[in-house]
């Protein structure tokens, strides 16, 4: 009886380690790795019709020499209306080899006035996918020590951010919630759920200005043995007053995104 008892209580301990985070762990790069990121846009209006559809992607690849990370091929395909086809996707010359430092301690330095010095003033459909992407990285790699299995952990309280050139943005309550494990591109993944709801959105841009709030949220696999991100999702759901140059009253606008993180893989 005593090696029975002595067998469950190890096989308790087993299952109850297998569930713990890896802790003191820094991703490992073994070499650069190139991700596919794909945003689509939606704008609708306040009865749910789809009047206008963009989609923003790019190629990112990560672990450069000297850290660098860099982005290429980043197109936007536009269409009115629900149904039709995508117009061809056109090229951003102007993001091609954007290159700059990974740090995730400071978001890369990309809320610097003069980060995104080489874009025009109204890209900032392009600036949303570095911020997206630094949010991604954040969000499943920088955290593992605070995470519990199904505890939600509140990472962000009530921060509010000035983007230079685009307005303001506050994260009321960013919560991230480790829900079990995975398998992605044939590695063993933690799954981490991100949301933040209630967030107060401030945009002055090109003569437009948009008053309004944000909800998003979303999925992210992490490598239990190198921490890199296997997949991951993003949604937003924006709703706002929107007002353009020369108009004299404001329009509700509804801007619903939905958006893949995903590693290119070798043939």
């Amino acid at each position: 009886m005593r090696h029975i008892g002595f067998v469950l209580m190890a096989t308790a301990s087993l299952t109850a380690g297998s569930w713990d985070l890896p802790q003191g762990t820094s991703v490992k790069d073994e070499g650069p790795r190139t991700y596919r990121f794909s945003v689509d846009y939606t704008t609708l209006s306040t009865k749910g019709d789809i009047v206008h559809r963009r989609r923003e992607a790019g190629e990112y690849t990560r672990a450069l020499p000297g850290g660098d990370v860099v982005w290429k091929n980043v197109t936007v395909a536009e269409a009115d209306g629900a149904t039709g086809p995508l117009a061809p996707a056109q090229k951003q010359e102007f993001m091609e080899g954007f290159r700059y430092h990974k740090n995730p301690a400071s978001f890369s330095g990309s809320m610097a006035p003069d980060f995104f010095k080489g874009f025009p003033p109204t890209a900032v459909f392009e600036r949303n996918l570095v911020w997206d992407e630094e949010m991604i990285e954040m969000f499943g790699q920088s955290q593992f020590e605070h995470l519990n299995l199904n505890q939600p952990y509140h990472f962000i309280s009530s921060q509010e951010t000035d983007i230079p050139g685009v307005g303001k943005f506050e994260n009321r309550d960013v919560q991230l919630t480790w829900v079990g494990r995975s398998q992605r591109n044939g590695k063993e993944c933690a799954v981490i759920l991100y949301r933040a709801y209630f967030n107060p959105l401030h945009i002055e841009n090109a003569g437009m200005t948009l008053q309004g709030r944000s909800h998003y949220w979303g999925e992210i696999w992490v490598s239990l043995t190198t921490k890199q991100i296997e997949y991951a999702t993003l949604y937003e759901d924006v709703l706002g007053e929107m007002k353009l140059a020369g108009q004299n009253a404001p329009q509700i606008i509804n801007v619903f995104r939905s958006g893949v993180f995903e590693p290119e893989l070798q043939k």
